[in-house]
């Protein structure tokens, strides 16, 4: 089983004078949160019609693990697109002009640009080796998320879910049937990001928990009011659990976390797109 921990603590002595977001701090030490990222162990290859719910509930099993209410199952994004056969192959791929071109220019494949632009809205960026989108669904992200990693062998493509938020509310009802505990269930993919090197989990998918944490108008810890904190909640559980999950062989496409909820109504991965008229980057 792998398992990562973290823990934030907040040493509150001495600050009986000062007040956060909710309540007037006391000088006793305050509650320190803590979250865990735990990998399930043991989930087969997932292929089309596979009941993602049964095998999660095998793992949970196996590993000797209970769900808990407020638990959080993170889904790598492959696995419940593999589980929808949300698989192209290449022979029913025909390259238009447009695709051609920008094959061209990038030096991809062109069946591999032709899917990507039948699952995109706009080119954002076209340079050699990168190709940068808005997807159908809003999100802005290289390759519409289509790619041949960690599929078998073969002349396939692997595109995102059709509607990752509906994907994440049908795996969370299920769950809840077959264990009686309703989850909260985020669908995860890699993301690259304009103003930083490397990539990072985020949610593409959400059902029972947070999507955004909208703090402005609380206070900080020195009594001033907060102006622009809106946390991209699911983003930073997605990210967490993406450390256990691993990205290249580790075969670990779910994670169970657990820690504090935040005080505000759930959402969905939607939430988290940013308009196009406010972003500047793409």
């Amino acid at each position: 089983m792998r398992k990562y921990r973290a823990e934030s603590r907040i040493d509150t002595r001495g600050a009986s004078g000062v007040r956060d977001s909710n309540r007037r701090l006391s000088g006793s030490r305050q509650r320190a949160p803590r979250w865990t990222f735990t990998a399930l162990p043991g989930l087969p290859e997932v292929g089309p019609a596979a009941r993602l719910d049964l095998l999660i509930a095998t793992a949970l099993k196996r590993s000797r693990l209970q769900l808990r209410r407020g638990d959080i199952l993170v889904v790598a994004q492959k696995v419940v697109s593999k589980a929808e056969d949300r698989f192209l192959a290449f022979p029913d791929i025909r390259p238009t002009a447009r695709a051609r071109e920008l094959a061209r220019l990038t030096g991809k494949d062109p069946r591999v640009v032709q899917a990507i632009l039948a699952e995109s809205t706009a080119v954002v960026r076209a340079v050699p080796g990168v190709l940068i989108v808005r997807h159908r669904l809003g999100l802005v992200m290289a390759q519409a998320g289509i790619d041949r990693s960690n599929l078998p062998a073969g002349e396939r493509l692997l595109l995102l879910p059709e509607d990752p938020d509906a994907s994440a509310g049908r795996l969370r009802r299920q769950l809840a049937r077959r264990l009686g505990v309703a989850p909260g269930v985020i669908i995860s993919d890699s993301f690259g990001r304009p103003w930083r090197l490397g990539t990072v989990n985020v949610a593409i998918g959400v059902a029972g928990l947070p999507a955004l944490w909208d703090r402005r108008g609380e206070l900080d810890r020195h009594g001033r009011v907060l102006e622009a904190t809106v946390i991209a909640w699911a983003d930073a559980v997605a990210a967490g659990a993406g450390l256990a999950m691993g990205e290249a062989a580790e075969g670990f496409p779910v994670v169970l976390a657990r820690g504090p909820l935040p005080p505000v109504p759930a959402g969905a991965a939607r939430d988290l797109l940013r308009p196009g008229k406010e972003d500047l980057f793409a």
